[in-house]
């Protein structure tokens, strides 16, 4: 359950500062048109912060660490999550310095995409799991 807390954590403080330096980078550079800097915040705090506390409270009341699947899904999931934030913030500061990201940014990102779907199939399958032996054992102790 720690672990949650602290990947929920992380992001938290992570999309703050990711808010920050979108700001404060791109009034530096005196940049006023679109990047991809600008939704960094939010995906890190919505795909990290808050998918992490949904997490935590679905953890406290199914243990969901007690499947087999949640160590792949959290290692996976942070991977794809971190690939994907990482290359946002790399394309939009090239964005702002004024050079043209290639297709070969594309490529990765696209990977972090595919890696965070992996570990959002590790999860579910892992809930489904879960769920189900909790029914199992709800029915025996109502029998």
């Amino acid at each position: 359950m720690r672990k949650i807390y602290v990947a929920a954590d992380i992001y938290m403080i992570l999309g703050l500062l990711s808010g920050l330096y979108y700001r404060e980078f791109t009034k530096l550079n005196d940049f006023t048109g679109d990047t991809q800097l600008s939704v960094v915040h939010t995906h890190i705090l919505a795909l990290g912060m808050l998918f992490f506390l949904v997490v935590l409270a679905l953890e406290k009341v199914f243990t969901l660490t007690a499947g087999k699947l949640f160590t792949a899904f959290f290692w996976v999931y942070n991977a794809g999550l971190a690939l994907t934030v990482g290359l946002m913030i790399v394309r939009g500061s090239m964005t702002v310095l004024g050079h043209e990201p290639g297709a070969a940014l594309d490529g990765i990102s696209g990977l972090g995409h595919i890696t965070i779907t992996l570990g959002l199939i590790f999860f579910f399958v892992n809930l489904g799991k879960c769920l189900h032996a909790q029914e199992k054992t709800e029915k025996v102790e109502a029998a």
